[in-house]
C-alpha cells in the first residue's frame, strides 16, 4: 500500500483500506469489497495489496482474474465436479476476483460465476475489482435477472469504492515521452 499514492485518486483513501487491513469484523462476518474504477487507477494494485497485508496477519487470501476462475469453474462443471470447485475456495477467507469485466462470457461461463457469488454469500467474503459499473454489467451475465441477482448479494453486505482519476500508465507513458497532452 506504500506504493500507491491514494492523493491521485478520488472514491478511497489510504485510511479506508488500512483499516480494512486491521479491521477484521468484515471478514469474519463475510461482507465484500467492490472497487470500480477505469483501467489504470489502481483497483488491482489495491486489492493485491490489501490481500498481501492480511496475509501477513495469518489470513488465508486467493487472488486470481476473474476470467481464470471462471475457466476453472466452467472446467470443473464440464468434469461434473463443480460442487467440489466450489468448495475449494471456502478454506480461503477472502477470495479476490481481479478484472470480473473484461471478458464476456457464455451463458454456462455466467452462470459458474453466479454460482461461486452465491455460494460464498454471507459466508465468505469477496474483493471485486471491475472497470464496469452496475448497469453494464448485463454484458457479464447476459441475463437481467441473473445479474440483479448477483449485484444484490455481492451489495448486501459490502463497502462499494468508486475510483476516479487518471491512469497512472497513462501519466508514466506521457512522462516518458515528454509530452503534456496527448499520445500520439
Amino acid at each position: 500500500m506504500s506504493q500507491y499514492d491514494f492523493s491521485e485518486v478520488v472514491g478511497i483513501s489510504a485510511v479506508q483500506v488500512k483499516r480494512k487491513a486491521s479491521e477484521l469484523s468484515w471478514l469474519r462476518q463475510g461482507h465484500n469489497i467492490l472497487l470500480f474504477g477505469a483501467s489504470g487507477l489502481g483497483n488491482t494494485h489495491i486489492a493485491a495489496a490489501l490481500g498481501y497485508a492480511l496475509i501477513e496477519q495469518s489470513v488465508r487470501v486467493k487472488f486470481t482474474t476473474g476470467t481464470a476462475m471462471v475457466q476453472h469453474l466452467q472446467k470443473a462443471r464440464e468434469g461434473l465436479g463443480l460442487e467440489d470447485a466450489l468448495k475449494k475456495p471456502d478454506k480461503y477467507e477472502l477470495l479476490i476476483l481481479d478484472d470480473i469485466g473484461y471478458v464476456k462470457k457464455s451463458d454456462s461461463e455466467s452462470q459458474v460465476l453466479f454460482e461461486l457469488i452465491a455460494h460464498r454469500y454471507e459466508r465468505n467474503s469477496l474483493v471485486i475489482t471491475t472497470n464496469q459499473v452496475f448497469s453494464e454489467w448485463d454484458s457479464i451475465f447476459g441475463d437481467n435477472m441473473m445479474t440483479v441477482a448477483v449485484i444484490d448479494r455481492l451489495v448486501h453486505h459490502a463497502e462499494i469504492y468508486q475510483l476516479e482519476g487518471e491512469s497512472y500508465r497513462r501519466k508514466e507513458a506521457m512522462k516518458i515521452n515528454g509530452k503534456s497532452g496527448q499520445l500520439n
